[in-house]
This record gives structure tokens, sequence and C-alpha cells, in this order.
């Protein structure tokens, strides 16, 4: 009954983690799992699908860092779930997750390669 944890309040009373807030963890775990897999699907499809006129360099770096972005994604979108319900189970403060910024980054720099690919 891992979820249902009961910590204890200020009063040293014991309470549950509110079912919704779990569900919501769950959830956003299973929205960066599928985030992950349309990543994938973007790389095998640059690489291996769309009959681009790119050189070589730019259409492989595009799908290698498509391909790598949905690696982490996988690895980390699991811990960050494990972690976010020990917090919720300790009643303490979610800290702010990495994820976002590393999938902003390189989805820039896909961006930036497609752009290149089209000029080179």
């Amino acid at each position: 009954m891992g979820s249902e944890t009961r910590p204890e309040d200020s009063r040293g009373a014991k309470r549950l983690v509110d079912y919704r807030f779990t569900l919501a963890n769950e959830r956003t775990f299973l929205a960066w799992i599928r985030t992950a897999l349309a990543i994938l699907a973007g790389a095998v499809a640059v690489l291996h699908l769309l009959p681009l006129d790119w050189a070589q360099v730019p259409r492989t770096a595009v799908g290698l860092v498509l391909a790598g972005l949905a690696g982490v994604i996988t690895v980390y979108a699991p811990l960050r779930w494990y972690r976010v319900q020990k917090l919720m189970s300790r009643g303490e403060a979610l800290k702010m997750s990495v994820l976002p910024v590393i999938t902003t980054f390189a989805v820039g720099l896909v961006c930036a390669l497609v752009l290149l690919g089209n000029l080179l």
C-alpha cells in the first residue's frame, strides 16, 4: 500500500495521501511515456521512412537526437514518478523537474538541425 501510506501531520495523527494526487502523478508519468513514444516515432520516420533530400549527416543527427531524447524521457519518467510518490506520501514539497527543460532544449536543437538539413 505504497501510495496509501499515512504520514503524520503536525499533531502526530496519521492521514491518507489524496488519491487524486496519486492518480494525477500517474497521468503525468503516462503523458511523458506517450511523449517518448511520439518522439521515437519521429526518429524512426526521419531515419528510415521519410524520403528527405537531406545530406546524411543532418538526417542522422536529427534522428539520433530524437532517439536520445526519447531514451532520456523513458528513463527519467519512472524515476520522477517514484520520487513524487515518495514526497507526497511524506507530505513534503515537490521539487521542480528538469525534464521539461531538457525536452525544450532538445526540441530546439532538432528544430535547428531540421533548418540546417533543409539548407544543405
